[in-house]
């Protein structure tokens, strides 16, 4: 487990997940099945399972889910495109939902599909139930804000608060902000020294 990780687990909190409304979407009837007994294994039960992205909406749009994982390939509508209509049905509460998402093969394409689509964690397939499980407690104490900026809509894509850089700064904001405050501290100085 990573530092991050840590810092944000607490050990003396408890999860009792047994009564989460969780909905497994995946083309593979065998891997739906293994991500199933994974759950099952830590007492969450699937209330909805689909092979398809279409039979995943339908449900969506009139039951409230705790819970969703999403396979990235399957055909028609693929994983990240469901991903990206929950994030922007505006169905309250499934729009916020945590998402885990799962692919077989991952490349940095990948997770950054994944990353910009809205999900909250991508998790490589054949995974262990220990992995799955850590994943689960790690999304259900997920604190990042849920951002809604352009077209992203999902929780807020970085894990640690982003600190200016010093003098190397590039990002044009950034750079603004600092001619700002360097300007606001000079008229301060000539304000005072004008007194």
């Amino acid at each position: 487990m990573s530092s991050s990780f840590n810092e944000n687990l607490r050990e003396s909190a408890v999860f009792n997940l047994g009564n989460a409304v969780t909905m497994v979407v995946d083309d593979s009837v065998f891997g739906m099945e293994l991500t199933a007994e994974a759950l099952r294994g830590f007492g969450i039960q699937i209330r909805y399972a689909c092979t398809d992205a279409g039979q995943a909406i339908d449900i969506i749009k009139d039951h409230a889910i705790d819970l969703l994982f999403v396979d990235c390939e399957m055909p028609g509508m693929d994983g990240h495109e469901l991903v990206r209509w929950v994030r922007n049905s505006g169905l309250e509460p499934n729009a916020f939902v945590p998402i885990i998402m799962t692919t077989a093969h991952v490349r940095k394409s990948k997770v950054a599909s994944v990353r910009d689509c809205g999900a909250n964690f991508l998790v490589t397939k054949p995974f262990s139930a220990a992995t799955l499980l850590e994943r689960v407690i790690w999304v259900a104490r997920d604190a990042r804000p849920f951002l809604e900026a352009g077209e992203y809509k999902g929780p807020d894509r970085r894990f640690n608060a982003a600190k200016p850089r010093d003098h190397n700064e590039r990002r044009s904001d950034m750079v603004a902000l600092a001619a700002k405050i360097a300007s606001d501290k000079a008229a301060a100085s000539a304000g005072e020294s004008a007194s």
